[in-house]
């Protein structure tokens, strides 16, 4: 099987983690970032995560892919340890915090190969983020303190680091749950002057340490 993937990419760092943790075998594709025809021959639009199982079937843009990958592989359930109510809690709070965490990623992601390492790239990439939010990179990154407390009063970051210290990760044992937060908040390290606390930093390496999996691979700084 296949996975395309770009390392600044939240949603397709998910999947890494998810494929890892259970040990499924594929090959890892990155095409470039204005890669357009790879999709155009997948058939599918230019957006990662896109899946192409060992059968021939292809996962492109789908909110489900975790519970996709959980019935095609059972074994290591990510969603056997979360209790009635957890996903679909966390899934509202992903939801409420999407426009805030787009903010926060936008100025993060030229850190990664794909944008920060080739000047059309970049030059690419801050035209889309000029469409997409009306305001340049560097506005974005000037707000990032402003943005950053909006996310820790909607998710009360510091309780959270203190809740997954306890329990060592959200529901005992790794589920979907630690994936998401994880793949979500790790990149938020990467914003100048913004401190997470030490309980998050800490989980985020257990539950790389879980996957197999180093989020830091994708960085131009190694």
């Amino acid at each position: 099987m296949k996975l395309y993937h770009f390392w600044f990419e939240a949603a397709s760092e998910r999947i890494r983690l998810a494929l890892s943790f259970k040990s499924v075998t594929y090959q890892l594709i990155v095409p470039d970032y204005d890669d357009d025809e790879t999709f155009f021959d997948l058939g599918v639009a230019r957006s990662v995560p896109v899946v192409c199982w060992d059968d021939g079937h292809i996962d492109a843009g789908r909110a489900d892919l975790l519970q996709e990958i959980d019935r095609r592989v059972p074994a290591l359930s990510l969603f056997a340890p979360l209790a009635a109510g957890q996903w679909e809690f966390l899934c509202d709070w992903r939801t409420s915090a999407d426009e805030i965490l787009a903010r926060l990623h936008a100025p993060v992601r030229p850190a990664y190969l794909g944008i920060g390492d080739n000047d059309a790239h970049l030059a690419s990439y801050k035209a889309t983020v000029q469409t997409r939010f009306g305001a340049s990179l560097e506005s974005l990154a000037n707000d990032r303190y402003a943005a950053y407390a909006q996310l820790d009063s909607l998710t009360h970051l510091k309780a959270l680091g203190a809740y997954v210290a306890r329990h060592r990760f959200y529901a005992g044992d790794l589920s979907a749950a630690d994936i998401l937060l994880t793949a979500d908040l790790f990149p938020l390290q990467l914003l100048d002057g913004v401190t997470l606390p030490i309980d998050l930093m800490y989980y985020f390496e257990r539950v790389q340490e879980s996957c197999h999996v180093n989020l830091r691979d994708g960085l131009i700084a190694g």
